[in-house]
């Protein structure tokens, strides 16, 4: 039977650049006897096929079932148009990109180094042996490079960089793993390595600059290195004044410190590794994945102080892979910024920002485009749990099930990252960081810029936090007064349950568990412990934690047991209990004492968090913290390995859970000599009998589980076991952090359900 030619424009949208996607099409095309072209289009990828109807179903069918493995296909929006015949074209060819129409395509994140190109580089034949920079299709830079759509060459930060005639070749080649690999280079075209002192001048260049940098490591020296997506701090895992020397210099006490190492095999040898984790750390996304330590003298107590937990990853860049094979040891590798900054990008910024800190530069000439830190994952209840989203996820976006306006959302303040929403997708920045210096803020607006800059598309809607003082709220304000648009203040805890349920496309009626350290209340008090109903248009705060005082304000978040002083004063009064394990004098005791009872800066709270850190400084665990959720980490630390149902039995008065009963359980197992580690597990398990409790009450079935408590694998895990053993079906963040990383998606959500909302109200 003959069959008339048809001719379809196929518009393929999702991940579909920079993975080699056009090559495999021509390949495909070749294959089947289709004719016609493919382009790369700020849309995603554009191709016209023309071809008797069987073979352009087993194209359309092949282009799902065969994408390139980095590739993610959203959906192919296939148009008829008229049959050209043989004499437009009688092949298939590969045409330029086009920039015409809006912009929607996904940009790839970062990947890290594919096979074949570390083949490459430790060949000593291969033209690219020991070239810092290779990469190919299947992996390398992408969004730390890309200044605008489509993704091409001259659109990136290589657009400097003029190819030599063998990658000229290549890039050319649609049969080769290189074409039109935009970052692709090699040593006589690409970038260089250089070593550079404190003052920025040059030591030494290319692979020797790869190897002084690694004999300063051995000599105990802190080098900063210019990576991917800006630069690390590295020192020697196995040396301890090196490790303490860089906390030092870095401001950074006690706070994790991530480690690298060269191979799984080692990883193993240190941590014990999961089936689920080996994955994670040997993925093309790379991330930090936080890992149980094993052996705790092979390397250094101070990188993680406390912590039974040590964030591992594996090299992910050539230039890591180099380095790590020169030194032949583990290497703490952490951000390169002082504590609270955005991690540097340029090497002359760095020389300024990181002055004190770095004994020496290993930096390189490809700018990057933006600060691209590493993401840290957690296993959790048999899930990957994103953390922090950065390097190898961030930009690639959260698909709803409708369209959505255009809405620009600002996030929160601590922990943040910037939204945009373009028809049913949510592209979530990296994670920037906390908003609490000149550094910080100034890469929060690059970040909104960014987006708008990349997808140009003019915003509808303004959405941020409900909070009056965040800057984040602030210059969500300017730019809604700018583009004379509406702004949308969204309530903190209400954005978290909305950020899990847009993750998961859930639809309401959901009961949202949304516990955390510090969210602005629609009362104007501190929430953190809440309970809400969500419903198609809006919420309820249905239930929440018993509210206390948090004595000094923000200063108590700093030192815990000033928390912990609120609550004994909101359960005895003036008349405390023993309190001798808290450590206040006398007279620091008068003032705390007339700070609550005058109510000076003495702020109500019903947060979860600020409960974590109150119990940790009754068990001494912790009195002062030098970094966010440092108590709380600590005391689900100390339980860890213990098994009890026991719990405080949880006690509701109408609709707030009292704290009252558990705290004084909790002095009296302190006064009869109770482990600590009894104790803390029991804690942990009374939080649990509470969403349970709630739950039961409530008689929502859906449960969603939100907010940076829910980091705590124990109270994650035993929740979700105790919900679905009652009959509810609990969701948690997993590709968007749990944490205020998750914020802005959120608020994108919320902006929606009111404008929507005010629409059909018009």
């Amino acid at each position: 039977m003959e069959y008339t030619p048809e001719r379809q424009r196929l518009l393929v949208q999702g991940a579909v650049q920079g993975v080699g996607f056009r090559p495999f099409i021509y390949r495909l095309a070749a294959e089947i006897g289709i004719r016609g072209w493919v382009s790369n289009s700020a849309q995603g990828v554009l191709i016209e096929a023309e071809a008797a109807r069987p073979q352009l179903d087993t194209f359309l069918a092949q282009i799902e079932a065969q994408k390139p493995p980095h590739s993610s296909i959203q959906r192919i929006v296939v148009e008829p148009i008229p049959a050209m015949g043989t004499m437009d074209n009688p092949t298939f060819e590969i045409r330029e990109s086009s920039s015409a129409g809006s912009r929607s395509t996904i940009i790839l994140p970062d990947l890290g180094t594919c096979p074949d190109c570390l083949r490459e580089i430790f060949d000593p034949a291969d033209r690219r042996h020991r070239y810092p920079f290779t990469n190919c299709t299947h992996c390398g830079p992408r969004y730390s490079i890309i200044e605008r759509l489509p993704y091409d060459r001259p659109n990136t930060t290589m657009h400097s960089f003029i190819m030599c005639d063998l990658c000229q070749t290549e890039y050319q080649d649609p049969l080769d793993r290189r074409f039109h690999a935009q970052p692709t280079a090699c040593p006589t075209c690409g970038p260089q390595l250089s070593l550079w002192d404190v003052a920025g001048r040059e030591i030494a260049v290319r692979h020797d600059a790869l190897v002084r940098a690694a004999a300063a490591i051995r000599q105990g020296k802190v080098v900063a290195l210019k990576g991917m997506g800006g630069f690390q701090l590295l020192v020697d895992a196995r040396n301890p004044q090196a490790v303490l020397q860089l906390r030092e210099r870095k401001h950074r006490p006690h706070k994790p410190f991530a480690v690298m190492i060269a191979t799984i095999a080692q990883v193993k040898a240190v941590c014990e590794v999961s089936v689920m984790e080996e994955q994670l750390l040997t993925s093309s996304e790379a991330p930090i994945v936080l890992l149980q330590r094993r052996d705790r003298d092979l390397l250094c107590a101070d990188i993680a102080p406390r912590n039974p937990n040590l964030g591992v990853m594996l090299p992910y860049t050539p230039l890591h892979h180099l380095l790590m094979a020169e030194l032949g040891f583990p290497v703490v590798a952490t951000s390169g910024n002082l504590s609270g900054e955005p991690i540097c990008i340029d090497e002359h910024e760095a020389l300024r920002r990181l002055n004190g800190i770095a004994d020496v530069f290993l930096v390189h000439d490809r700018p990057i485009a933006r600060p691209v830190d590493d993401s840290v994952v957690r296993v959790m209840a048999g899930t990957e749990c994103v953390l922090r989203r950065a390097r190898g996820y961030a930009p690639l976006p959260i698909e709803l099930s409708d369209p959505l306006p255009v809405i620009i959302a600002s996030g929160a303040h601590l922990k943040n990252t910037v939204a945009m929403s373009i028809g049913r997708q949510v592209f979530v920045s990296q994670h920037i960081g906390d908003l609490e210096t000149p550094e910080a803020v100034a890469t929060f607006q690059d970040g909104l810029k960014d987006l708008q800059g990349l997808y140009e598309q003019p915003a509808e809607v303004i959405a941020c936090d409900l909070h009056p003082d965040y800057r984040s709220t602030h210059l969500a304000r300017e730019l809604a007064e700018g583009f004379q648009k509406p702004l949308i203040q969204v309530q903190h805890h209400y954005a978290h349950v909305l950020a899990c349920m847009a993750e998961h496309q859930l639809d309401a009626p959901v009961l949202g568990v949304a516990w955390d350290g510090t969210g602005y209340g629609t009362d104007g008090t501190i929430w953190g412990g809440e309970f809400l109903n969500i419903h198609e248009s809006s919420f309820e705060r249905c239930t929440h934690l018993r509210p206390f005082r948090l004595i000094s304000g923000e200063h108590a978040i700093r030192e815990p047991r000033r928390i912990a002083l609120g609550l004994l004063f909101e359960l005895y009064g003036i008349q405390l209990p023993d309190i001798s394990r808290l450590g206040f004098s006398l007279s620091e005791l008068d003032l705390l004492k007339a700070a609550f009872t005058k109510r000076i800066n003495a702020p109500l709270t019903s947060s979860i968090g600020r409960l974590f850190d109150a119990v940790a400084a009754l068990l001494g665990l912790r009195q002062q913290v030098s970094f966010e959720g440092q108590a709380a980490m600590e005391l689900e630390f100390v339980c860890e390995g213990i098994t009890t149902d026991r719990s405080y039995h949880p006690n509701m008065v109408g609709n707030i859970l009292n704290w009252g009963p558990m705290i004084e359980g909790i002095l009296a197992d302190l006064a009869v000599g109770v482990d600590h580690a009894e104790i803390a597990a029991a804690f942990h398990n009374t939080l649990v009998e509470m969403i349970v409790r709630v739950a039961v009450q409530q008689q929502v079935e859906q449960i969603v589980l939100s907010g940076g408590c829910f980091q705590n694998k124990r109270l994650l895990e035993g929740s979700i076991t105790r919900l679905q053993k009652a009959g509810f079906r609990p969701f948690w963040s997993q590709k968007i952090p749990s944490n205020d990383g998750g914020i802005a998606l959120g608020q994108i959500v919320a902006a929606q359900r009111e404008y929507v909302w005010r629409s059909k109200c018009v």
